[in-house]
C-alpha cells in the first residue's frame, strides 16, 4: 500500500496522528480515506478549547460523494484548528499528511498515542477491507 507514512499512528476509522516533542497530537485523515471520499468540499471542526474523547466524534467531513464523521484517536483539549481548511478543504485531497491536518490536541494521557495502530497494522486493515 502506498502513502502510509511509517512515522504516524492510525485509527480504524482512518484518522492519522503524530506526536511532537511537547506531546501535542496532530490529527488528520489518511490518504486512503480522502481517496475513498473523493473531492472534499466542506469541513466542520471543533472550536479551540473543546474537550474531545477517544473514539468520539469531533467533526464532520463532506465530499462530493459522501459525508463522514471524524473520530478522535485520543482524549484531550483542542489547542489548534486548521482554519485554512475552511476556505480550502481540498488541501486534504492534495496533502492529507501535512497541509491538510485537521486539529491539534493537548492529550489528557499521552500514552493513548502508543495504543494506536502503526503503519503496518493500518496497511493490513485496509487490505482486509478491500477483500
Amino acid at each position: 500500500m502506498s502513502n502510509i507514512p511509517t512515522e504516524l499512528k492510525y485509527t480504524k476509522t482512518h484518522e492519522w496522528a503524530s506526536k511532537d516533542e511537547e506531546d501535542v497530537i496532530t490529527i488528520g485523515i489518511t490518504a486512503h480515506a480522502q481517496h475513498l471520499l473523493g473531492d472534499i468540499v466542506y469541513l466542520e471542526l471543533p472550536e479551540v478549547e473543546t474537550q474531545v474523547h477517544v473514539g468520539e466524534e469531533f467533526g464532520v467531513i463532506e465530499s462530493v460523494k459522501a459525508a463522514s464523521d471524524l473520530y478522535s484517536p485520543i482524549s484531550g483539549e483542542v489547542i489548534a484548528v486548521n482554519s485554512e481548511l475552511i476556505s480550502s478543504p481540498g488541501l486534504i485531497n492534495t496533502d492529507p499528511y501535512h497541509e491538510g491536518w485537521l486539529i491539534k490536541i493537548q492529550p489528557d494521557d499521552p500514552e493513548q498515542f502508543e495504543e494506536l495502530m502503526d503503519a503496518e497494522e493500518y496497511e493490513h486493515k485496509i487490505e482486509k477491507e478491500q477483500k
